[in-house]
């Protein structure tokens, strides 16, 4: 889908005191476009300890009532959080060198590598555990020493904690402690299945290479967590003046 659009600096303002102010308008004469025409501004404030920047725009919707309930409920806040965290690419940039091409691998990586953890326990917590209930997990349990009549509730109780896990690696995006969970709980399940249930080593799909698949593809999120721009980074109203 493309949208064409135009846009144009209408006026710029130098302060005594280091600020700068940078208006413009855009405007789209596309029928595609949501936006029909809109204003906005930049400023910059030397502060002793860096540079304040501050932006804001406003615009006019296509579409009627069907275009201002869309742009309300969807297109607007995500457009906020959209300049907010490429203002935030753009502070890493000055602040410590990271070109926002960097920026946007890495955070591709690490959405990408709590995508596959979360629906790898979200999966297995409600598939074979809490849906289907599979031999084989009963029978690992037994293997460990629990009882038969115990197992069925401790693999519903498992398959919970799983799913809750699942959830809060995609909740705590930027949370370490989910990913460092599912590394030690993957290394602790590789070892047990080793001591407890060795006849699973040599199946096909066995537990212990999706164990270790899934530790390391936490590990990668974690190794791409440090330094994400984010949009929390970014204050969404205008501080109050000096």
């Amino acid at each position: 889908l493309a949208i064409e659009g135009e846009g144009e600096t209408v006026g710029s303002r130098d302060d005594p005191t280091g600020r700068r102010t940078s208006s413009l308008r855009f405007w789209s004469d596309d029928a595609k476009s949501l936006i029909r025409e809109g204003a906005g501004y930049w400023q910059y404030t030397p502060l002793e300890d860096g540079v304040r920047f501050v932006t804001g725009y406003d615009y006019q919707t296509r579409f009627g009532w069907l275009g201002r309930t869309f742009d309300r409920c969807l297109f607007r806040p995500l457009m906020g959080w959209a300049t907010a965290w490429s203002f935030d690419r753009l502070r890493l940039w000055i602040e410590k060198g990271i070109d926002p091409a960097v920026s946007m691998q890495r955070t591709l990586t690490h959405g990408l590598a709590r995508l596959a953890v979360a629906f790898v326990w979200l999966y297995q917590g409600l598939v074979p555990k809490l849906i289907a209930r599979h031999a084989n997990e009963l029978a690992m349990l037994t293997d460990a020493g629990i009882t038969a009549s115990v197992a069925p509730t401790l693999l519903m109780i498992a398959g919970i904690a799983e799913v809750a896990l699942g959830v809060a690696v995609l909740v705590c995006f930027q949370r370490r402690w989910p990913l460092v969970l599912t590394v030690l709980l993957m290394l602790l399940a590789s070892i047990g299945v080793a001591v407890n249930s060795p006849q699973y080593l040599w199946a096909a799909f066995n537990p212990v290479s999706l164990n270790l698949l899934l530790a390391v593809v936490a590990l990668l999120g974690l190794v791409n967590l440090n330094d994400l721009p984010s949009a929390r980074h970014c204050l969404r109203k205008k501080p109050e003046a000096d």
